[in-house]
């Protein structure tokens, strides 16, 4: 570059023997580049001259002597710090102030940090199972008197297994007879119609619902040949291994009841002692 053109881009004072500095591919005296260039301090609203480092944080601008945090004075250069309402605090200040604290170890959870929220917040290697400790993540858990548990190791230690299917009951099981069961698998053992709710009875710790255990085990009355179920509150004469509804127990002839009267057999019929006689 030749003598004569060697000078500041925007006063055109020769810079020779001068200290100057490059924008843009062009050369400014000191004066000239601080005067269009430089850059307010946040801290001490100087400017910040050519000759200083320069140090930005979303659009701001610090001396490196006055980017500190703005509660405890440290420096923050080359640290870790967190901006809160146009602050820049140092991690310790944050944390003492604003970051939230882990329900497991109860010490801050840094801004950054990933953690859990479930009653609280968590860090992620806090939020863990009180059997096995790992870390749970996104994977279901169930909480018991204050801990958490994954699934495997609360199905071990608490859950109850169903008679049916012999799996963990975690919700919706019911007790039949001191004995657990899921909803869904509490069936009747014929027809394996859904039972909760519903009216039962069982035998050889079987449930059944009442019209198979009626089908299948009731004692049929003579007359009607339906079933004679104790359950339905129904009464029945019982003669000879035989059984009958009250209301079936009358004359085969004349019909008149024979409920506490005497009868006669013939021919496996039940007659009343006028109607016997005249045969």
């Amino acid at each position: 570059m030749e003598k004569d053109l060697f000078h500041c881009f925007y006063c055109k004072e020769p810079l020779y023997g001068k200290k100057y500095t490059m924008k843009e591919e062009s050369p400014y005296c000191v004066k000239c580049f601080d005067s269009l260039f430089a850059n307010i301090c946040e801290g001490c609203k100087k400017i910040i001259q050519c000759d200083s480092k320069d140090l930005a944080y979303k659009d701001s601008h610090w001396h490196e002597t006055c980017f500190r945090c703005d509660r405890c004075s440290h420096s923050l250069v080359e640290k870790p710090f967190a901006a809160k309402d146009e602050l820049l605090l140092c991690i310790e200040c944050y944390s003492n102030e604003y970051s939230s604290k882990c329900v497991g170890c109860k010490s801050s959870i840094m801004p950054g940090s990933r953690k859990m929220e479930y009653k609280g917040n968590w860090h992620e290697t806090c939020f863990a199972c009180q059997s096995c400790l790992k870390p749970i993540g996104n994977k279901p858990f169930i909480s018991k008197e204050f801990s958490i548990y994954c699934m495997p190791c609360y199905e071990k230690q608490y859950a109850s297994q169903c008679k049916s299917c012999r799996k963990a009951i975690i919700t919706g099981g019911i007790s039949v007879e001191e004995q657990p069961w899921h909803s869904e698998c509490f069936v009747c053992t014929s027809c394996k119609k859904k039972l909760a709710g519903e009216k039962f009875t069982s035998r050889d710790e079987c449930p059944y619902c009442m019209d198979c255990f009626a089908s299948l085990y009731a004692k049929k009355c003579v007359t009607c040949t339906k079933p004679i179920t104790a359950q339905s509150g129904a009464k029945f004469i019982s003669f000879d291994d035989r059984q009958w509804h009250s209301d079936c127990f009358t004359c085969v002839k004349c019909t008149k009841s024979l409920v506490g009267q005497k009868f006669l057999m013939q021919h496996n019929d039940i007659l009343c002692p006028i109607c016997g006689s005249g045969v």
